[in-house]
């Protein structure tokens, strides 16, 4: 029997982001000030684990940037490197270079390697004490074009600086830095000087150190290139450093298999790949591009004994796996099965139901049991496709730091609920609207930290992030403490923008204008926001998933936005209706209440259509059959029936012809299937093997509402 090792690739990429992305949750949550040992060791381990992986499969770039960040990352977890935020600066920004660099691999994505080898540098200098940590700000390294490389034919520049402050220092460093490879040299009476490797002329460099010092005051001079052999000297006696100091991953070939259990964990390198070299010659492997070939107990035999041992003694729990790695195309072909098999029971149950309960008794106590079966299994699979909030809220800390650091503002970010669950398919589409409101409430909504400070709140504004379900549905809540929503603005920018307004509309009336096309009320725009494009997008995205959002706000105390969804897309349950011979299903969870109209309220508006007075209010009738096109079993409404549904805080009138019943449906796509229809949000099968339309109620509510609206104005 043999086996192909690149079946492995896609396990090391799923588990290398999983990896990277509980780095910057790490990083993003250690105190910098009094980082707790267990934080850094963990922050340590990630990315030896990346290592060791990107090693045993051959990815040498990816292994080459997280050598040199355990070097570093070891040196402050042993107590010889004071932790600061700009060390945690530079190790997010090799956290972005390795997810891009695992991007490029898996997927074929572009890598900048000008940015890779300028956090390789910076990550060097700092382990090595050649670079201040405050003389670094890594982010500029991943949003700035660098303007060579440095390499064969470059030069290198010494340049003495006076007596000048640090931030001066700073800054001529972020500057130089975009041409070459920097470094600060202390010399005496408090001076320094730079070190800088690039392909640049002089005359660049002098013009650079304008914009800070004055040109009279410079001392540049050329010094002489490094000679292969001093290179060669330099990475010996720097591999040989580090070798001593365990910064290594594997352990010398003769030690792979006797490691003794009394080892410490750098000493063990908590290696879990032998050396590649080792692997490729239990496949039988002579180069990188051969073909494997190997028995599967040989593969096998890479992991350390001795290391599993550990790993049970330290989590008796995960001695048993608690989970398994199955891809989402397995998944939706079982969930496609299982929604066949609930329409064949539909069918069964159906076509049985006119049989003699007496004559037939067993059987259609079988067919019983197999309904309860068949929805407890197809709840069961569902479940699959559930997952939790936290794969969304985790993406925003990160988000929430550096767009609060770019404007200048503090923010506590909070989160609750994570563990909620949602459909995938819902949770991959709600991110690009939680992404707007996050957004908007730093931008807009959170106050300056003078600002909060004058209004007598804390400095630091706080934006919470939560989730929880509210019966069949989740609502997702993003609130912050900021300065709240402006009535009168929002107002004065609706009437600018030619929208009907007044002054005795409510205040969730005033708030819903905001996601109206092109609405902004941001004076001045910004690479943030400020162009009107984010709301309107939010809301059109939201109610595609059959959600709604709802706002409220106070004046000087914050702004929360909830929105509410349903907990899957695929599938629903629904009220079943007749109008003609066509039968529809309507969502539940749009459904108020059905009733009989009676004549005296129903109100004809000229060339408008009508309206119903149901409680003293009146709602826009939607004639079912007008929409449709369908000859109706009457067209007096007084002789049909009325489903009041509401959609979006609106309420509207359903006119049809019979309430068939209630089903649970599995839901089909028509536009991936057919063509996109007006009214028509999906399609489903019926017991008795005939295709129904499942309408969208947003849809019809939204353009009802519209019409009796200008019916009323007139």
């Amino acid at each position: 029997m043999t086996i192909d090792i690149s079946q492995f690739y896609q396990v090391f990429f799923d588990e290398a982001e999983e990896l990277l992305a509980e780095m910057e949750r790490l990083l993003l949550a250690v105190d910098v000030a009094a980082p707790d040992a267990e934080d850094l060791n963990a922050i340590f381990r990630t990315a030896h684990s990346v290592k060791g992986g990107a090693s045993t499969f051959g990815i040498t770039d990816m292994s080459e940037v997280t050598h040199v960040l355990e070097s570093l990352l070891d040196r402050i977890r042993k107590g010889e490197m004071a932790l600061t935020s700009q060390h945690v600066d530079a190790f997010l920004a090799a956290k972005d270079t390795l997810k891009m660099q695992l991007d490029g691999h898996r997927n074929g994505a572009r890598v900048d390697q000008d940015t890779v080898a300028n956090v390789r540098m910076m990550l060097h200098d700092l382990s090595e004490g050649l670079v201040p940590a405050a003389s670094i700000v890594a982010p500029s390294f991943l949003h700035a074009e660098p303007k060579a490389q440095t390499g064969e034919g470059a030069h290198r520049y010494k340049i003495e600086l006076p007596g000048v402050e640090q931030r001066d220092v700073n800054a001529l460093v972020d500057e130089l830095g975009l041409m070459g490879r920097v470094s600060v040299t202390p010399l005496d009476g408090g001076r320094s000087a730079l070190i800088i490797t690039t392909h640049e002329s002089l005359d660049d460099i002098v013009a650079i150190c304008s914009f800070v010092l004055d040109p009279n005051d410079l001392k540049i001079f050329e010094a002489p290139p490094l000679t292969p052999e001093q290179r060669a000297i330099e990475a010996a006696e720097r591999a040989r450093i580090e070798e001593e100091q365990g910064y290594g991953f594997f352990d010398p070939a003769d030690d792979v298999v006797a490691v003794s259990a009394e080892q410490s964990d750098d000493e063990r390198g908590y290696g879990f790949f032998q050396p590649i070299e080792q692997i490729r010659a239990l496949a039988g492997i002579d180069a990188p591009g051969a073909k494997p070939v190997v028995a599967v107990h040989a593969a096998v035999a890479a992991v350390d004994h001795e290391t599993e041992k550990k790993a049970a003694k330290k989590d008796e729990k995960g001695a048993e796996s608690s989970s398994i790695r199955v891809s989402v195309e397995k998944v939706d072909q079982l969930i496609n099965l299982i929604g066949e098999l609930v329409i064949t029971q539909a069918m069964i149950e159906q076509r049985s139901g006119g049989l003699d309960p007496m004559m037939h008794e067993r059987l259609l106590s079988s067919v019983s049991q197999l309904t309860r079966n068949t929805r407890e299994l197809q709840e069961a699979v569902m479940s699959i496709r559930m997952m939790p909030m936290d794969f969304v809220f985790s993406r925003f800390p990160r988000m929430v730091r550096d767009l609060a650091g770019k404007l200048g503002k503090k923010v506590d970010f909070i989160t609750h609920g994570a563990a909620t669950e949602l459909d995938k398919g819902l949770i991959e589409r709600i991110v690009d609207p939680l992404t707007h409101l996050v957004r908007n409430s730093i931008d807009h909504g959170i106050e300056m930290p003078e600002a909060r400070a004058a209004a007598g709140k804390s400095e630091a504004g706080r934006l919470f992030l939560s989730a929880g379900h509210q019966g069949g549905n989740i609502v997702i809540e993003v609130a912050d403490d900021g300065a709240g929503l402006n009535r009168e603005r929002i107002l004065a920018k609706a009437a600018q923008n030619g929208l009907a307004v007044s002054d005795s509309m409510s205040d969730s009336e005033v708030w819903q204008l905001i996601f109206a096309p092109g609405f902004s009320t941001a004076e001045i725009v910004t690479d943030v926001s400020g162009r009107g494009v984010g709301m309107d997008v939010v809301k059109r995205n939201i109610t595609s998933m059959g959600g709604s959002v709802d706002i409220r706000s106070a004046r000087g105390f914050g702004t929360t936005i909830s929105i509410s969804l349903p907990l899957t897309l695929a599938i629903l349950d629904g009220m079943t209706i007749r109008c003609g011979e066509e039968i529809y299903i309507l969502p539940l969870g749009y459904v108020v209440e059905s009733l009989q109209p009676r004549r005296e309220d129903i109100r004809d508006i000229a060339g408008r259509g009508q309206v119903l007075k149901v409680r003293g209010e009146y709602l826009p009738l939607i004639a079912l059959h007008a929409v449709f096109d369908i000859a109706p079993r009457s067209s007096d409404p007084a002789d049909g029936i009325v489903v009041i549904l509401e959609s979006e805080g609106k309420r509207a009138a359903l006119l049809i012809d019979d309430l068939v019943g209630q089903q649970h449906v599995v839901v089909k796509n028509l536009e991936a299937n057919y063509r996109k229809v007006n009214g028509i949000s999906g399609a489903t099968i019926l017991g008795d093997g005939g295709v129904s339309l499942i309408l969208d109620v947003a849809a019809l509510v939204r353009s009802s509402r519209q019409v009796a609206d200008e019916a009323l104005a007139s």
